[in-house]
């Protein structure tokens, strides 16, 4: 059996009462075993077709900076996905997902990935489609994936492909949620612990990429104590304990000419990631401790710094970004799961803007692993209010804001 499930990733972006509620809740509640996801229908002993959904949606209230002891508040459905899988033949698969990609005004349903599959080998495969650009195992996770709730709107910057909501070709936008077409070879060695991904997409359409250069985008992870099982090249942020001990660095990289700026001055983009996951069972079931840290250095050579700072254009981030956190995985189960309490801090430093940070304090509840999760956490920080305004006259107050995240997946 397949589990539908496993094959989404990547996306999104209450006071002391919702964090009463919030724990009120979850104590309430009983334990239920890990669940196989989704639903798969066997044609014969080749085909098979598999169905699967997946739902992250919040409450967060946010201090506003200009009105002292105001706070706003805000309902969100950040995702609602539909996942479909196919398999045709022993080497041939199908994959096309959806996703409310504009769920915050009003929402529209589009295709988040449509792969074509060729899988032959564990160290030769190949996807064609609209997928996921291999970079940073944050975006590699996803939303659904992730260790934290609020990845990618309190995280370090975007790749190009996540910069834009939507897939234009008006030298905005090099992809949408992290996806792009293009193709992907991908595989491992050395019984798993050496995994790799490279492959080649539009990038930036239009605008500075007047010649339709492709944008270039590799992965490669060692995996030092138990290999990470997970579909294609995709990752996790954590396995709660059940993927065994990991210990995996990575290094990704991309890379496009003329991939920033504008069409009067462009820019070459190169953007360069180091990531590391540190997942450890402690001895006598004393529950799960789990580290995840990334490092950014992305440079833009060729477009000048009179354009960047007029803005317009495919305004990519330049500069230098980190992001770690810390969790534990507490044994004992109240109610139907596990709390995990956690520490987050992110680093955004721009060549010529004003750096940024937030810090981050969470409780997850996790019921059913990544199927079945809910996140209460608290940031402060200037991250929040800067945010992708990479300007030198960038400016915002350092905030505190509280958000409640329900994950459902099937």
């Amino acid at each position: 059996m397949k589990n539908a499930n496993l094959v989404n990733r990547r996306t999104e972006n209450g006071r002391t009462v919702a964090v009463a509620l919030a724990l009120g809740l979850l104590a309430g509640t009983g334990y239920g075993p890990e669940s196989q996801a989704g639903a798969t229908f066997k044609i014969d002993d080749t085909k098979w077709v598999s169905v699967g959904a997946g739902l992250r949606t919040s409450f967060t209230t946010t201090e506003e900076a200009a009105h002292a002891g105001k706070w706003s508040n805000d309902f969100s459905l950040d995702n609602i996905r539909l996942y479909l899988n196919g398999q045709i033949h022993k080497y041939l698969k199908l994959e096309f997902n959806t996703d409310c990609q504009t769920c915050s005004n009003g929402g529209e349903v589009r295709v988040l990935d449509a792969i074509a599959k060729f899988e032959y080998e564990p160290w030769f495969n190949v996807w064609a489609g609209r997928m996921l650009v291999p970079a940073e195992r944050r975006e590699m996770n996803g939303p659904f994936y992730s260790a934290v709730y609020n990845v990618f709107g309190a995280g370090t910057p975007f790749e190009p492909a996540d910069f834009n909501l939507t897939i234009k070709s008006d030298g905005t936008s090099a992809g949408s949620f992290g996806r792009d077409d293009g193709a992907t070879l991908w595989g491992s060695v050395f019984g798993g612990r050496f995994q790799y991904a490279a492959g080649f997409f539009r990038g930036l359409r239009g605008g500075a990429n007047r010649d339709d250069n492709i944008l270039y985008a590799q992965r490669f992870a060692l995996n030092f104590l138990d290999v990470e099982k997970n579909p294609g090249y995709y990752t996790s942020g954590t396995y709660y304990g059940k993927g065994g001990d990991i210990l995996t660095l990575a290094v990704s990289n991309q890379y496009q000419e003329d991939g920033a700026g504008t069409v009067e001055d462009q820019g070459q983009f190169r953007g360069t990631s180091v990531d590391v996951l540190y997942e450890q069972n402690l001895p006598d079931n004393w529950g799960v401790v789990t580290v995840n840290g990334e490092y950014k250095n992305y440079g833009i050579k060729g477009y000048g710094m009179a354009s960047r700072l007029a803005g317009g254009g495919f305004a990519m981030f330049e500069g230098n970004a980190y992001d770690v956190s810390g969790m534990y995985l507490i044994p004992e189960k109240i109610g139907i799961g596990q709390f995990q309490p956690y520490l987050r801090y992110v680093n955004v430093a721009p060549v010529a803007s004003p750096t940024r940070d937030v810090y981050e304090a969470g409780l997850n509840y996790i019921i059913d692993g990544h199927n079945a999760k809910v996140m209460l956490f608290y940031e402060y920080g200037d991250l929040l209010t800067k945010g992708l305004d990479y300007s030198s006259s960038a400016s915002g107050d350092r905030v505190s804001s509280i958000k409640l995240g329900f994950q459902l997946q099937i």
